[in-house]
């Protein structure tokens, strides 16, 4: 068994599609729209392993604070190599994202950083 995909509601839909499209090499499929449910959506393919879909309906409201609660809290994303996850993690900050965790090896050993995506959700960027 394998995680087929995991989904985002999101607000600026084409933003975050523009978001993993250029940080992350995702491949977004054909935008899906049911007027009737006012929902629009994306699914995007990966290299390897799950896809992300993003969401949006008007009716979500947005998240309201950042607390940490139970529930899903990030994914990760594997780029390769250590190098990697420094260089990935320097132009997300050149191009003005938050690193919400400075590269580091974790007490578990994985490498790894951590980013919020443009509506501040965490992705984890590993070897």
């Amino acid at each position: 068994m394998r995680i087929e995909h995991i989904a985002i509601w999101v607000i600026d839909l084409e933003a975050m599609r523009t978001f993993y499209e250029t940080y992350f090499n995702a491949i977004a499929g054909e935008k899906y729209h049911n007027p009737t449910k006012e929902f629009t959506s994306y699914f995007l393919s990966f290299t390897d392993g799950a896809r992300l879909e993003l969401m949006h309906k008007p009716s979500i409201p947005a998240s309201t604070d950042n607390e940490v609660n139970t529930g899903f809290i990030h994914f990760a994303m594997s780029v390769g190599s250590k190098k990697q996850v420094n260089v990935l993690t320097e132009k997300l900050r050149e191009d003005g994202f938050t690193i919400a965790g400075e590269p580091r090896t974790t007490g578990d050993g994985y490498y790894e950083s951590v980013v919020l995506d443009p509506e501040g959700n965490q992705i984890e960027i590993t070897i």
